[in-house]
């Protein structure tokens, strides 16, 4: 997910209003479709209820028996509500033994008053069991209460087509409220989980521009320091090299902010054979004896900034944690295969910075190196050395969905296991 480089007014002001609303007002607020969806379930239910209502009517009852009528339509409305709500079939069972008890005295109780004419209440009870139960027991159940409905035609006296009829527009009742009850659940967990990618979505962006600021960033700004005090001891004794380091110290400088101005849009290329040139001047300039094997051909674009990353944490991680007065570098490639070895002295054998910015230097280049299909190893030897070892297959072609994203880069590694800390905490 790409991060634009300017945000409109709007997007800010939306922004900022999104984060100083109330968590109570952002759990109230629900999106038009999921709103819309209850609204049409709500509908069918008022409609189906005023439909008895008429029906009712047209008997010709007194007004003390029309208004229980009434409420007892009122009270199975608001019994299937409660049913047909999302997460309704998450309640304790006896909640639902209770409600649906409920929902079928209310329906079978007015079917002796008014017989075949209050026969669509079943439909609303056959929904809810099929709301609330397992379907082990609700579908059973759901055709026995189709079936009961056979019977008050018969015992008012109507003819069988009636009986069929109250039969089959239970069953159908049933399952439109069962289905118009699901379509606005899973509309509404639709947009919830719509909801929770997005915030997936930002928090990996999030450390993608986190990963990528560390690796860019450590290596730069360590030389900076190193170099700044090179200068602080030059500066008297030996001017002309003071201010051959100072020009150092300004090109690394523009460059950390060139890399700033990137990293919104990915990790920019690297080539690991500058990276080596540019370690190697480093490295000499701080007193330390550098030796280096390189026996490298073309590498792939992401092998290559991969191989780059790692080769520029190392130095840094060398640079952090020991007091290095050796070095040594080997990239070799060979039988389709790359292999970088970076080895310095002066760590001490038990060794391990627990400091709350140590920082995440070799978990991030695990996973980098995993999103090329390469390994990273980290180990102690003998004396106080500390070898990092990056192998990784020359010619990585990565996958089609995953090899341009948004402006032009593939993000490297999102999501990996941490690697074993084995050796100096980068």
């Amino acid at each position: 997910m790409p991060v634009p480089d300017e945000l409109s007014h709007d997007d800010v002001t939306g922004r900022r209003d999104r984060e100083e609303r109330p968590e109570g007002a952002a759990a109230q607020h629900i999106p038009i479709a999921p709103r819309f969806a209850t609204v049409i379930l709500t509908s069918a239910l008022l409609s189906y209820l005023g439909i008895t209502a008429l029906n009712i009517a047209g008997t010709g009852l007194g007004p003390l028996p029309m208004a229980i009528c009434l409420l007892c339509l009122g009270a199975i409305f608001a019994l299937q509500l409660q049913h047909s709500r999302p997460g309704a079939d998450q309640v304790s069972p006896l909640r639902k033994r209770v409600t649906l008890s409920a929902q079928a005295v209310l329906t079978y109780f007015p079917v002796m008053a008014f017989e075949s004419q209050w026969g669509a209440m079943a439909g609303f009870l056959a929904g809810s069991l099929l709301l609330l139960l397992s379907p082990r027991f609700a579908w059973p159940m759901y055709g026995a209460v189709g079936l009961s409905m056979l019977a008050p035609p018969a015992i008012d006296g109507r003819p069988l087509i009636d009986s069929i009829y109250l039969f089959q527009s239970t069953l159908l009742t049933g399952l439109v409220v069962y289905g118009l009850s699901r379509l606005a659940s899973l509309v509404r967990q639709l947009h919830e989980t719509k909801n929770e990618l997005a915030r997936m979505a930002v928090t990996k962006e999030r450390l993608r521009i986190s990963r990528n600021l560390h690796d860019l960033l450590g290596y730069s700004l360590s030389a900076i320091t190193l170099k700044s005090e090179l200068i602080h001891r030059l500066v008297l004794t030996q001017p002309q090299r003071a201010k051959a380091e100072v020009e150092d110290v300004l090109a690394l400088s523009r460059q950390s902010l060139a890399d700033v101005r990137r990293v919104s849009r990915g990790l920019r290329e690297m080539s690991l054979q500058s990276e080596l040139a540019s370690v190697t001047e480093l490295l000499e300039a701080t007193d330390v004896k550098v030796t280096t094997e390189v026996r490298l051909d073309e590498l792939g674009p992401e092998v290559n900034t991969v191989l780059a990353a790692v080769l520029r944490e190392g130095i840094t991680n060398m640079l952090r944690h020991s007091r290095a007065t050796v070095c040594s570098i080997e990239a070799v490639q060979d039988a389709g295969r790359v292999r970088l070895v970076v080895t310095n002295d002066g760590v001490a054998p038990v060794y391990r910075d627990t400091s709350h910015d140590s920082g995440a230097g070799l978990q991030n280049l695990a996973m980098r190196l995993r999103s090329v299909s390469g390994r990273l190893t980290v180990a102690h030897g003998s004396e106080g050395t500390f070898q990092l070892t990056a192998e990784a297959p020359v010619d990585f072609v990565p996958a089609p969905r995953e090899s341009r994203e948004g402006t032009g880069r593939r993000p490297l590694a999102e999501e990996s296991s941490p690697l074993p800390c084995t050796g100096p905490a980068a």
